[in-house]
């Protein structure tokens, strides 16, 4: 990793970061953490999941390969986290998490990223321990620019641009980028066939060796990605704008070696139309309607690996989701509070089919549906208001859901969801230096397709119609104290799960069950700025998970996913008004409180040391010169929860997949 995770520096960073060069900061507000300048930082991958595990301490990587990784929030993932971009909702059409919604917006094309931790964003859908909110860059009036080349270790290659202009009436921006990358190695310098291997080596399974990459596979790159968006805002008067935007998200030949399968593409369309009209009069501050329309085509294969040669055939399971939404959002003071209060609908479709294909004539066979074209439709009524009393700002917000899931296939039981969410969350300045913050609430998010109805190749139900929707009960309390150089802030939470989705690998069949659990946690994080010119920020973030009801016919209490106890530490130097050096560690305890009932392995604890240098010159010119894992550290970050289908001796070895080793990158910007 380049940069380490900023834990805490509401207002020493934003100093920083305006004394020398832009770099990332971080703003906070109770549980909610604003991440800013993620597109001039995080510029040695387009991989948002990893900027999002440097920079918030409560999100943990989930790593399957070079690129589209997953993101743990608060020990959950999968639906639990409400992701949108630019207010559209979208979903990943893997049921087996290759494509998460963060994979469908690059690094270079974000403006900001809002990560509220918790059940208090009443005006989304299903946000259950949290909700990640990107915003993309916005079109200017005037003509600004840029290009960026980049290099690295492991034959990376990534070129990216953007332009942006317009009139008092009309602005618009365009941004592209393409990159492609190696299969990376690893501190033992193995990439990710010789990982594979390596795996396969090891397990008495001979069934193994057929997922191993074929040798005309083996060296293949990891991927290639090109992303292109456009966006138009017009302005109809002062007081009404119209905003359009289009991305396109285009992934070929990604590799998951800890899988079956790899991606033969990933192809995902956005469409986002946005209407504002402010002063209406004395019953609308602020209107705001929103349209959107969200597509991903992924077909993962076995094509690349030993089983098609052996037996003149490949599997293919190719899914689509298509999710389309509208919001009308209305905004008003009155009784002394600012209040927003709307209705929020959508439908997402899922579906998914099995097929072999001949190798030598290409012909397709047809095998069974895995997700037989479902549809989720959800209709909310939300409400929230903002008021302060003195020294306390005071928040409340609640929600309303109605939730229909129905399958194309009869066979399929049709479940229907209803749900009130609500919250209260409170800010107390007790002096200019000093608040404390307490915010308590309930929120519910409903199973989805692949968790009621999902069908293995064999005929296997492992989705169970049955499930019951999850629910949140959660409170959260910290305090945060400001000196003259640096600030310091402690958050906790305790969250009590009704019915939480989990995953049981005992079951032949419905492996998914609804059980109690709990999870609670905290974050210790700190900044100081001893020099004008220096800055040292440190993290500490902890968290536990247990189960209150066990699994059928299992016995381990542990919640899976609970990662270990991390500790970031960063210092940078300004050595003079257009450069900057920084040196990070990121470290981890050992993971040794795991779920093994259900595929979990005890992990070695890690310390990673990046070191970066950045110069900047008076026309336009900006180099970055960094190295990541400096001393080439062999460490694992991702554990192996069989929620995921991974490569398995079905016993207790499972596919372990360690991260990078020793990274050199350059990167060359142009502004204008």
């Amino acid at each position: 990793m380049k940069k380490s995770i900023y834990l805490s520096f509401a207002v020493i960073a934003s100093l920083h970061a305006e004394e020398v060069l832009e770099s990332i900061s971080i703003s906070e507000e109770g549980t909610t953490q604003v991440v800013k300048n993620i597109s001039g930082e995080e510029i040695k991958s387009a991989d948002l999941a990893e900027a999002l595990n440097k920079n918030i301490p409560s999100i943990s990587l989930i790593r399957r390969s070079g690129i589209a990784n997953d993101i743990i929030l608060r020990g959950q993932k999968r639906d639990n986290i409400n992701v949108t971009i630019d207010g559209a909702k979208i979903y990943g059409a893997c049921v087996n998490r290759m494509d998460p919604p963060t994979s469908h917006v690059v690094t270079h094309a974000i403006a900001d990223v809002e990560v509220q931790e918790g059940p208090f964003d009443v005006e989304e859908f299903g946000v259950l321990s949290g909700s990640v909110k990107v915003s993309t860059k916005k079109p200017t009036k005037e003509v600004h620019g840029d290009i960026s080349l980049n290099g690295g270790s492991f034959g990376y290659k990534k070129a990216s641009g953007t332009i942006s202009g317009g009139t008092d009436k009309v602005r618009l921006l365009f941004t592209a980028s393409n990159e492609r990358g190696e299969q990376y190695e690893d501190g033992n310098g193995d990439n990710f066939a010789e990982q594979l291997e390596s795996y396969t080596a090891s397990t008495p399974s001979p069934m193994d060796n057929n997922f191993v990459y074929t040798a005309s596979n083996k060296n293949r790159d990891a991927f290639e990605k090109t992303m292109l968006m456009g966006k138009m805002f017009v302005n109809f008067t002062p007081n009404q704008e119209l905003q359009f935007s289009y991305t396109a998200n285009r992934s070929d030949n990604v590799l998951y070696p800890s899988s079956k399968m790899d991606a033969l593409y990933d192809d995902s369309d956005i469409f986002n139309l946005q209407y504002n009209i402010k002063n209406l009069g004395a019953y609308s501050k602020k209107l705001e309607l929103q349209a959107y329309n969200s597509k991903v085509e992924h077909p993962m294969s076995t094509k690349y690996r030993a089983i098609a040669q052996k037996q003149n055939k490949y599997m293919t399971h190719a899914l689509t989701t298509d999710m389309k939404g509208l919001k009308v959002k209305n905004s008003v003071d009155a009784f002394g509070h600012n209040i927003s209060y709307g209705i929020d609908g959508s439908r997402r479709n899922w579906d998914g089919e099995y097929s072999s294909t001949n190798v030598a004539t290409g012909a397709v066979t047809t095998m069974r549906k895995s997700i037989d074209d479902v549809d989720t439709k959800n209709i909310g009524l939300f409400v929230k208001s903002k008021k302060s009393f003195g020294a306390i700002e005071l928040e409340m917000g609640a929600r309303y859901d109605d939730t229909n899931i129905q399958s194309a296939s009869t066979a399929n039981k049709e479940n229907d969801y209803n749900a009130l969410s609500a919250n209260i969350f409170a800010n107390y300045h007790a002096n200019e230096s000093t608040k404390y913050f307490v915010g308590v609430g309930k929120s519910s998010r409903v199973p989805d397709a692949r968790e009621l109805y999902n069908t293995k190749t064999d005929g296997t139900l492992n989705g169970n119609p049955n499930l019951n929707e999850t629910t949140n009960y959660e409170l959260d309390l910290g305090v945060e104290k400001e000196f003259d150089q640096g600030s310091l802030k402690l958050k906790t939470f305790y969250s009590k799960l009704k019915d939480y989705i989990y995953y049981n690998s005992t079951l032949a069949q419905n492996n998914f069950e609804n059980i109690d659990a709990t999870i609670y946690g905290a974050e210790l994080s700190g900044s100081i700025m001893p020099t004008e010119n220096t800055y040292l920020s440190a993290g500490l973030s902890y968290k536990r998970g247990k189960k209150d009801t066990q699994p059928t016919e299992q016995t381990n209490s542990n919640l899976a996913e609970m990662t270990p106890l991390k500790l970031n530490l960063t210092a940078s130097y300004d050595y003079d008004e257009d450069g900057m050096v920084e040196a990070s560690l990121v470290a981890a305890d050992s993971w040794d409180t795991i779920d093994s009932d259900n595929g979990e392995q005890k992990l070695a604890g890690y310390a990673v040391v990046n070191l970066k240098t950045t110069r900047s010159f008076d026309n336009g010119l900006e180099f970055t010169l960094g190295v990541d894992n400096a001393f080439d550290t062999t460490y694992t970050t991702t554990n192996t929860y069989k929620d995921l289908i991974l490569m398995t001796d079905n016993a207790t070895n499972t596919m372990l997949m360690n991260e990078a080793g020793r990274y050199l990158y350059l990167n060359a910007k142009y502004n204008f």
